[in-house]
């Protein structure tokens, strides 16, 4: 695993592992080979496309899936064939599946009634529950006269009240609207950072993994494509797919030519790479906040304004550099059709690895 250094508060300690799992749903490969570690009081996201395999991690580590090979263990001890009731582990689904015959306190106190926790502690967490989530005084409605937003806290404190060491959130977000999702966004956080647990979280949108994780693992096809800090994550992808797939990206083919210099758009530039080899085909990425506007003779590259949208913050526009199309963001603006020239800084050219032969200088 990458970025081994945890965040502050978090331990260095592997709560949960899998070892080499892979999961086969008849001929189609689901997880291939899955390795993974995630630490005490640590956000977790699974970050990937549709049909990258990361609710099937998830619902592995709750044992509502068997792996066909591999296993999973919990503070070093194999769970891989333990039932979901016998782990300590809760999870939240995006169908917050709440009792519509119970009130907001009779759902929120449901798994501790089953197991006959006393009436008394039952009422104090439960309290603490709706106090935590921000529900106190509706104890008593029922959930059908909710709004979105409350189901999912009620699933949310139904999920915490039975005081879960991991809580697993399978896009528990994903029925909200914009707004609202923003908002819980920062409300679960707020409330993992609160309890001290482990979240992990399973999403394909690519700003929340950014807001809320603190290591985020991007999935592709089964397998693990790259895991790190957000920051890591978006400054530093490991590959074309990755940088695509988080945040906007200009990829352009180019060739290393040594340690610190890179080619592409038919001329050199100063990067802060090293060891890539000599004259090695590679990727550049170039981030479209990181392309400076400047006037066409002070550019390290030149081209024609294709396209200009106001996008609110800043104005996007694609520039015509004769390698491409590139998306430029900035709050500086040129009319289409207007010759400009671009700039970027050393720091902000990123290298990635391409599959490939070396090429001739």
């Amino acid at each position: 695993m990458q970025d081994k250094s945890p965040p502050s508060g978090i331990d260095d300690y592997h709560l949960i592992e899998l070892v080499d799992v892979t999961k086969v749903f008849d001929t189609t490969v689901a997880l291939s080979r899955m390795n993974l570690y995630v630490r005490r009081r640590e956000f977790v996201t699974l970050l990937g496309p549709s049909g990258c395999g990361k609710s099937t991690t998830l619902r592995i580590i709750g044992g509502f899936e068997q792996p066909t090979d591999g296993k999973v263990l919990f503070e070093g001890e194999d769970i891989t064939r333990l039932p979901p009731y016998k782990r300590r582990v809760n999870t939240v689904f995006q169908r917050y599946a709440l009792f519509p015959h119970l009130n907001v306190f009779d759902n929120i106190a449901f798994g501790l009634t089953i197991a006959k926790v006393h009436r008394p502690e039952i009422t104090r967490r439960v309290g603490a529950m709706l106090d935590l989530v921000g529900l106190r005084g509706m104890e008593r409605r029922s959930v059908d006269a909710l709004s979105g937003g409350q189901q999912q806290r009620v699933a949310i404190a139904r999920a915490l009240v039975n005081e879960p060491e991991v809580l697993l959130l399978d896009e528990p977000l994903g029925a909200l609207d914009l707004r609202l999702r923003k908002d819980m966004q920062l409300e679960l956080k707020k409330m993992q950072q609160r309890l001290g647990i482990t979240f992990l979280y399973v999403t394909h949108d690519q700003e929340e993994a950014l807001t809320m994780s603190d290591t985020i693992v991007v999935m592709r096809e089964g397998r693990i494509q790259q895991i790190g800090t957000p920051k890591r994550i978006y400054d530093e992808p490991k590959n074309a797919f990755v940088a695509a797939f988080i945040g906007e990206s200009n990829i352009l083919d180019a060739v290393m030519i040594r340690d610190e210099r890179v080619r592409f758009c038919e001329r050199e530039f100063i990067c802060v790479d090293r060891g890539f080899g000599q004259n090695k085909r590679v990727d550049v990425v170039l981030r479209p906040e990181d392309l400076t506007l400047v006037p066409a003779e002070q550019g390290m590259l030149s081209g024609v304004v294709m396209s200009v949208l106001f996008k609110g913050v800043h104005y996007e526009m694609m520039i015509d550099c004769g390698c491409g199309a590139l998306k430029v963001h900035s709050t500086s603006m040129a009319p289409e059709g207007e010759r400009v020239g671009l700039s970027v800084v050393p720091f902000n050219i990123h290298i990635m690895e391409k599959v490939g032969e070396a090429c001739p200088a």
